[in-house]
């Protein structure tokens, strides 16, 4: 696999790139659908795929794109939960050492109905119950005990990353910042109402903060999303303003300098964690020390590949693809200059087998070998 840190990698430094804590869930996705389901009525859908969701999105994205990537999360007992974890830990080498399986607890589940490029979700779970004090698990994101006592809480990584929550602290996140992580961030829907910034108490310690237009314009009681990049620079070195399928905008505070790309034209089949792949490569063009228009270039061709196929996690892309991308359809169309720096990064990027795609079902039995 392709390493994006190769260069910049200290032979001193921790030895996993990327941390992250959160809820596995079990994604079921229908696609192909001509509209929303429509009460009293049976809908059929013309694909479906089942795949790890939730942080696991994120987790795979950056592994994918060779991150050395840790995630602390637990899994049900319960064959969903077997399969997550198998998906990530053997499928995609994500090291899970520091997540665990809890006894009598069902994993959660979310269905996905993907129809005219949105997505509409529908998920049932329960608080995963917290480990017992002295075994960090993440700091509550799945009801794991922040024990800062603990040598490895959080574990050394080069960067991290979270989802801040309005109102709900997350004590790890200023831990790691301390120990020298560098951290980035984006945020949910604010079921509260207030949109207010000082709830969001792990602010100053991000490095980048990654909220998409209409989170960021109701935090800052803007109107536009550059206008709301602008105004977020003044709380975090980087602000990023994600406008969809119309790219992305950033300003960074350090430097003054701002950025726009748009977006790489695509025909969307699933929308679905597209906003975790785009995290999840900018945080890979942001350890590798890239030119903030790159990074933002590159977030955004990861998000637009992904979209492509259904599914959350396993629709992330890889090094392939995006080479692939490049050689076919990038170096030659309207998109070459601006990605033309991808050519000295997949320089020696060989072909390889096509990833695991989202399937309609789990579990399938081996094929049965004719009798020699």
């Amino acid at each position: 696999m392709l390493d994006p840190l190769a260069a910049v990698r200290a032979p001193d430094g921790p030895s996993r790139d990327v941390y992250l804590t959160g809820t596995v869930f079990l994604d079921i996705i229908f696609t192909g659908l001509d509209s929303a389901p429509v009460r009293g009525t049976e809908s059929w859908a013309r694909g479906m795929g089942s795949s790890p969701g939730g942080i696991a999105n994120m987790a795979t994205a950056l592994a994918r794109l060779g991150l050395r990537t840790s995630l602390a999360a637990a899994f049900g007992d319960d064959m969903y939960g077997d399969y997550c974890r198998e998906e990530l830990e053997s499928g995609e080498g994500i090291d899970l050492s520091l997540s665990h399986t809890v006894p009598g607890w069902h994993s959660p589940v979310t269905v996905s109905m993907a129809y005219e490029g949105e997505r509409t979700m529908i998920s049932h779970g329960h608080e995963a119950p917290p480990r017992k004090a002295g075994s960090f698990e993440g700091a509550g994101a799945h009801g794991g005990a922040y024990d800062p006592e603990a040598p490895e809480c959080p574990p050394p990584s080069t960067a991290c990353v979270s989802s801040l929550v309005p109102g709900r602290a997350q004590e790890w996140i200023a831990a790691a910042a301390r120990r020298g992580s560098r951290i980035f961030a984006d945020v949910g829907w604010d079921e509260t109402g207030r949109w207010d910034l000082a709830a969001l108490a792990e602010l100053p310690h991000c490095e980048a903060f990654l909220p998409n237009a209409v989170e960021a314009m109701r935090y800052t009681g803007t109107e536009c999303p550059r206008a709301a990049a602008h105004a977020l620079a003044e709380y975090v070195p980087l602000a990023v303003v994600t406008l969809g399928s119309e790219g992305a905008y950033a300003v960074d505070a350090r430097t003054g300098e701002a950025a726009h790309v748009p977006g790489v034209a695509v025909e969307a089949l699933d929308t679905t964690g597209a906003g975790d792949v785009f995290v999840a490569g900018f945080v890979t063009g942001s350890l590798a020390g890239w030119p903030l228009a790159e990074r933002l270039a590159f977030a955004g061709l990861t998000a637009a590949l992904s979209v492509q196929e259904f599914g959350g996690s396993l629709s992330a892309p890889g090094w392939p693809e995006i080479a692939a991308w490049w050689r076919g359809v990038g170096a030659h169309g309207p998109h070459r200059t601006r990605y033309a720096f991808l050519e000295r990064i997949l320089a020696g990027c060989a072909a390889s087998a096509p990833p695991r795609r989202a399937v309609p079902t789990l579990g399938f039995r081996p094929p049965e070998q004719p009798p020699s």
